[in-house]
């Protein structure tokens, strides 16, 4: 059994450990509340883009602008798009992710398509790095507080590739954030841009009775962009929520596990401290009979 002294020394690192865990799980609680609401405003803006191409998409427009240009199953080489975190502290978060990528490439080379890799994050890149794999472009300055520009500047020279033909699809790997507690990888599709109305019947002309100022093809023109853009915002910060929802948890079963082991500690203590009282009132009394013999 351990001694005393080394009992005590034990308990007080691990409840140090436990006041660091615990203080970084408030930290996370805090951020987590202002990253969901970035995810909840940035919906309604997406919804509303998705709607607007829904309505105007027709095949003479998808003909007109490459962005709407559907290749089908002939994809010669994917632009792939891993999102991770700068930071670690947060469980199996990065490690899912980065196992999604690594299947979704296996998948796409085993349908003859090739994969080039771009990586969000410094958990994902050092991986990659680590193995031996090349990147084709890596930032790692967005952190846990995206914007839209950031989203812009990852997917400009993508949306210009794909617009030439250099590249046929481009797919984003993230954490789609559904609540704390549920934050699943996910592959999503960002190019081409398939409008929902010609995905779901095949067909294109979905608007109603009105008349357009300025003309469809000058609104699809203005609004492609944004809505290739945001869709990659939304990825950001999805990912973003899902990063401190983990870290929350991590910490917080790191925390309860430190009390667990402060308990099983103090009880060990207490045992060693009564063996040893016990045992330095036998030899007081052993000595006191000596004495007496």
């Amino acid at each position: 059994m351990p001694k005393p002294r080394e009992l005590r020394r034990r308990i007080r690192s691990v409840e140090n450990t436990r006041q660091i865990t615990k203080t970084m799980e408030m930290v996370a609680t805090s951020k987590l509340k202002r990253a969901t609401d970035r995810v909840i405003a940035a919906r309604p803006y997406a919804a509303a883009l998705s709607e607007i191409i829904g309505e105007l998409y027709s095949p003479d427009l998808a003909e007109r602008f490459p962005l709407l240009r559907q290749v089908g199953d002939r994809v010669g080489r994917v632009a792939l798009v891993l999102i991770t975190s700068n930071r670690g502290l947060c469980g199996a978060f990065n490690g899912n992710l980065i196992r999604l990528a690594k299947q979704r490439m296996e998948e796409l080379n085993r349908q003859g398509t090739e994969v080039e890799l771009h990586g969000i994050g410094r958990k994902g890149i050092g991986y990659f790095r680590y193995i031996g794999h090349r990147l084709a472009s890596q930032r790692q300055d967005i952190g846990d507080k995206p914007t839209p520009r950031h989203a812009a500047e990852v997917m400009a020279p993508l949306m210009e590739r794909f617009a030439s033909g250099e590249i046929d699809a481009v797919e984003v790997v993230f954490a789609k954030f559904n609540s704390p507690l549920s934050t699943p990888p996910t592959v999503m599709r960002i190019l081409p841009v398939t409008p929902v109305s010609a995905a779901g019947s095949g067909k294109g002309g979905g608007r109603g009775n009105y008349i357009l100022r300025p003309s469809a093809e000058a609104i699809v023109e203005a609004v492609l962009p944004l809505y290739v853009q945001n869709a990659m915002f939304r990825a950001l910060v999805e990912t973003a929520a899902a990063e401190h929802g983990a870290r929350r948890t991590a910490m917080k079963n790191a925390t309860d596990s430190a009390g667990e082991m402060i308990e099983m500690l103090r009880r060990t203590y207490n045992r060693a401290r009564q063996a040893q009282i016990t045992q330095e009132i036998a030899e007081i009394v052993g000595g006191a009979e000596a004495l007496k013999g």
